[in-house]
């Protein structure tokens, strides 16, 4: 077994942890050192480290943000090659990645890269849940149970679920409906067999059956870009007229040609991405069909599972997992009982109407009047929601439950209603790589919320072509502005087994080197690649702030009524897009089905008051469908009952004169739905606005009273409040500077935030999530049940700002101007900090003033010549091992090692040090910043041998408080590199098309020196 070289050091073997209960609630620490860093830019004052770090916080929450252990760290898509997987290097794997500070990994079987490049494993000994797979899950669980991290295991190989126990001709594999046409002229006479299929199938689909034969008349011609118009009135039914596979009849006389449509039934055969994974090979299951989850069951059960299976898996697993709902065919979807499940469900007979949901390449071939074919295929595509519900998301999870496990699924790629089906499993997951803009986050936050589940998960900083050459830069901006939609689980895509039969240097990764003939996407993160190096630090952060966005409940401000569910489709709220989040304005979304949870009650004037606690609703038209005025009869009287309860409604539209139902109905069911919005309209607690995008929504709410938890001036600010009740009514307020959609450029944002403060004692503290410092905030001020305080943010750059009461031995003080940089401290005294001379003044509530005046400040020195020393990483004696050459320059004048002769192709850790002489007048206690400019990627800092606190790669100003002494100081930079450039000459037919990154420490860099001083 070959163990890479860069195992050591962050991704050595490390000590025994303790073992885990079934939920993870792991208490394996990170250790973090070090004072205070400046959460957001150079703004706060090492001073404030004085401050009480336990305020008014439960103990254990105060303590686990100090170390938040592994319980709620990010985790890992973890690939394996099938089952070609070494149990001893499986489990040196997990040791690697908890001692890094994660805490998931998800066992997921994804070779795309082997299969582009025909590389064979012996599916029979290897594949997908043979001997050495499940060999490979019990070391993994195992150790994971000795090192504190979660193991949650894919329901099958790569992604839909599939069984190697069915054909494509069996019940309960995947099913399509495919159609047969014969265009006719009216009065002409056919008389032959049926129609075939005008979609061939697959070579393991043998059988197909007929499921009926119509003909209608057509009313518009269809083209390449639009849909065949059928007269819904002439539709005739023809299968009793069918004998032996044959039909003779007669157009009617007259105008216009016909169409005559024989549709069939019969096996999809679609396999799981890249297959094949096992032998038999794997065939996708019915995912609408009871029995296609059960022949999931069955194969787990009879031939996964054994006694130490299923006894680690009680003690060491957290949840099964399913990918993405990517159920594939070139015809229509379906399932063999679906006609009888649609006339239970929805009340009608869908055999008349058939024509109109019939596919081709995914594109819709007839339609009858829009009216009636939106309706049919709403009713047709909440079928299927309610199917995929109650016939595979809810058994597999019942089962998860057997074993002590629950179900994480991706319950999107499909027109479902995916808001419910968040509510309905226990981990709900979103991904970075598909999703289009935050409310497409939200619209998934909805259903957990609501439901009254905790995590929302996401496969995350996935990127296209991103393989080798993602930043943290990257990564980070789009982390935290997923946290601010409500994302609080990063499940990193991913972390690959070492090495896969036919793999090179740097080792196997899921979809690199080749993916459909270009660079892979995501990063294979691990001990592999420079950046590991530094992932401790990272992992800490993120691990504190999951702690604060998985901690008490999330509060928000709107709720949006939507009749549809659908999700990745980058719809969401206009209002709030544009107008509402810009000034602090949050809100989730919801759909009929919610409504119905044992949560979706109303007090106070608040939906869900012991939940997400909305302030009003919002219904406005379907954005899906033209924008109709859509909701379903039980919808409509349970928005009225809600708003009858209190819950203020603001209405886009005129929904007592044109709601229409979603799907098929009555006409006596529209004047009844009409009817219940219009006493929704006629309530005082009720404001109509237009149904427009710019209608007056701000107006509507002002004069509903409604105003939003958090307040600022416009800016690309984003939110999210979660209340502790438990803890004495605690307000942990998530800030980030995020971004809409991962297209959008940002810039930094300082301004002042208004923040709701559960308790009129409150004040506020910051937390640094990179050191785990609680800090006061001394700038701050009171109005009323507001806090107002000051935000720094760097372009995705994220801050906590926890409102709590304050300690028995504080007595807080509420600076609310200063002409200093910084001030920090309590009413006993107050500091200030500036970086230049002169008189400072701090003015606190009330209006006194309090002055100092700083004699003397140091000068800023500029740093432009350093030592530099180079790892060079390059491929060693195997695909897996390393080898390092140190090459040692001296750099005049910053700039990326690409732009530095020799070094223009290395990839690694880079070493920049540079020696100052401050001389024996340099002042006691004087602190300073460390201006690094630019920096690419992730780096640390040390001072005269000292290290920092882990720095966050968003914020190149670091202070290095009083570290800085008389005489001679060495300061250090490491940076660490993608493994691009490198790859690029090592494999140049891959990476040799992409552009050389800049790496290293590009500057300008300078050295500001400050003074603290009390104010009098």
């Amino acid at each position: 077994m070959d163990n890479d070289v860069t195992s050591a050091g962050p991704g050595s073997t490390p000590t025994g942890g303790p073992r885990l209960d079934r939920r993870r609630l792991l208490t394996a620490a990170v250790a973090t050192a070090g004072i205070a860093t400046v959460a957001t830019g150079a703004g706060a004052s090492p001073a404030a480290a004085a401050g009480n770090p336990h305020p008014g916080l439960p103990d254990d929450l105060a303590r686990r943000l100090t170390t938040p252990g592994l319980a709620t760290a990010a985790g890992f898509r973890w690939w394996w090659p099938h089952g070609a997987v070494d149990p001893a290097q499986i489990k040196l794997e997990v040791q690697q990645i908890a001692a890094a500070g994660f805490g998931a990994v998800e066992i997921a079987d994804v070779t795309h890269s082997l299969r582009a490049r025909d590389i064979e494993i012996p599916l029979a000994t290897q594949g997908w849940g043979t001997r050495s797979w499940v060999d490979g899950v019990k070391a993994a669980l195992g150790e994971a149970g000795r090192r504190g991290v979660r193991v949650d295991i894919t329901v099958g190989p790569s992604w839909p679920a599939a069984v190697p126990t069915l054909t494509p001709d069996d019940e309960g594999a995947c099913a399509e409906l495919v159609h047969g046409r014969v265009a006719l002229a009216a009065g002409a006479t056919y008389d032959d067999a049926l129609p075939a299929p005008v979609v061939e199938p697959v070579e393991a689909a043998t059988v197909r059956t007929l499921v009926g034969v119509q003909a209608a008349r057509v009313v518009t011609p269809g083209t390449a870009r639009a849909e065949a118009v059928l007269d819904l009135a002439s539709v005739v039914e023809l299968t009793d007229e069918v004998v032996d596979g044959r039909l003779t009849w007669t157009a009617p006389a007259g105008t216009g040609s016909w169409e005559l449509l024989a549709y069939w039934q019969r096996g999809s055969g679609q396999e799981p991405e890249a297959g094949p994974h096992t032998d038999p090979r794997c065939w996708v299951v019915d995912h609408f069909s009871p029995l296609g989850a059960q022949a999931v069951i069955d194969l787990w059960e009879s031939t996964i599972l054994d006694d130490e299976l299923r006894r680690l898996l009680r003690s060491a697993g957290g949840y099964l997992f399913e990918d993405s709902l990517e159920i594939e065919t070139e015809a229509t979807i379906w399932t063999p009982r679906f006609l009888a499940e649609f006339a239970e469900r929805r009340g009608y007979d869908l055999r008349p109407y058939l024509a109109c949901v019939l596919e081709l390449h995914e594109r819709y071939q007839f339609a009858f009047d829009a009216t009636t074919t939106i309706r049919v295929r709403d009713d047709v595509n909440q079928t299927i929601s309610d199917l995929y519900r109650d016939h595979h998301l809810k058994p597999i999870q019942a089962f998860a439950r057997t074993l002590d496990m629950g179900l994480r699924v991706q319950p999107y790629g499909l027109e479902t209603d995916t808001v419910e089906h968040s509510a309905v499993v226990d981990v709900p997951e979103t991904e970075s790589l598909g999703f289009k803009n935050l409310d497409d986050y939200r619209v998934m936050a909805g259903g957990r919320d609501l439901g009254g589940r905790t995590v929302l998960s996401c496969e995350a900083a996935c990127y296209n072509g991103g393989a080798y050459s993602t930043t943290w830069e990257r990564a980070l901006q789009t982390i935290h502005s997923i946290y601010a939609a409500g994302v609080n689980m990063a499940v990193l895509h991913g972390f690959a087994h070492a090495t896969a039969p036919g793999v090179t240097w740097p080792g196997f990764a899921a979809f690199s080197p080749y993916y459909n003939g270009a660079i892979g996407f995501g990063e294979a993160w691990g001990p592999r690649t420079p950046l590991w190096q530094h992932m401790p630090g990272i992992a800490a952060h993120l691990a504190r702030t999951q702690l604060v966005l998985q901690t008490g409940v999330p509060k928000y401000d709107v709720v949006f009524l939507r009749p549809k569910g659908w999700a990745s489709t980058g719809i969401g709220a206009p209002w709030a897009t544009n107008d509402g989040i810009p000034l602090g304005w949050t809100h989730g979304f919801a759909t009929p089905a919610l409504l119905d949870l044992p949560l979706a009650t109303v007090r106070d004037g608040r939906l869900a008051p012991d939940g997400p606690a909305y302030k009003v609703m919002i219904v406005g038209p379907d954005q899906f469908r033209g924008n109709r005025l859509s909701i379903e009869l039980s919808a409509a009287r349970r928005v009225r009952a809600l708003a009858e309860a209190g819950l203020k409604v603001v209405l886009m539209g005129d929904w007592a004169n044109l709601a229409e139902p979603v799907g098929v109905e009555s006409a006596e069911t529209v004047a009844q739905i009409r009817a219940e919005m219009a006493a929704v309209a006629a309530l005082p607690t009720t404001r109509t606005v237009g149904a427009t995008a710019n209608a007056d929504v701000p107006g509507a709410l002002a004069a509903l009273g409604v105003t939003p938890d958090v307040t600022h001036e416009r800016s690309t600010v984003m939110s999210v409040r979660r209340v502790l009740a438990e803890g004495g009514g605690v307000d942990l307020y998530y800030l980030a500077n995020a971004k809409h959609a991962e297209n959008r450029r940002l810039t930094r944002v300082t301004q002042d935030v208004w923040l709701t403060a559960t308790r009129a004692d409150a004040v506020p503290y910051r937390l640094d999530t990179w050191s785990g410092t609680l800090t006061p905030v001394a700038f701050h001020e009171r109005s009323g049940s507001k806090v107002r305080v000051r935000v720094d943010l760097q372009p995705g750059q994220s801050t906590v700002v926890v409102l709590a009461a304050p300690a028995r031995s504080e007595r807080p003080v509420s600076v609310v101007a200063t002409t200093a940089e910084a001030v920090s401290g309590d009413e006993r005294r107050i500091v200030v900090r500036s970086s230049t001379a002169g008189r400072h003044t701090v003015t606190l509530a009330g209006g006194r003033t309090k002055v100092t005046t700083i004699a003397s400040v140091r000068a800023p020195l500029t740093l432009g010549t350093w030592d530099l020393e180079v790892e060079d990483w390059t491929p060693g004696r195997t695909a897996t091992t390393t080898t390092r050459t140190t090459r040692r320059t001296r750099v005049e004048g910053l700039r990326p090692w690409s732009q530095i002769p020799g070094l223009e192709d290395v990839s690694g850790i880079g070493r920049y040090s540079v020696t100052i002489d401050l001389g024996q007048q340099w002042p006691t206690g004087t602190g300073a910043l460390l201006e690094l400019g630019a920096v690419e990627d992730t780096f640390r800092v040390s001072v005269n041998g000292q290290a920092l606190p882990p720095c966050d790669p968003l914020v190149t100003t670091v202070d290095l408080g009083r570290r800085l002494r008389r005489g001679r100081n060495t300061i250090q930079v490491e940076v660490a590199s993608t493994l691009l450039n490198r790859l690029r000459t090592v494999t140049p037919e891959v990476y040799g098309v992409a552009t050389r990154q800049n790496y290293g420490l590009l500057g300008p860099v300078r050295l500001v020196p400050y003074v603290e001083q009390e104010v009098r």
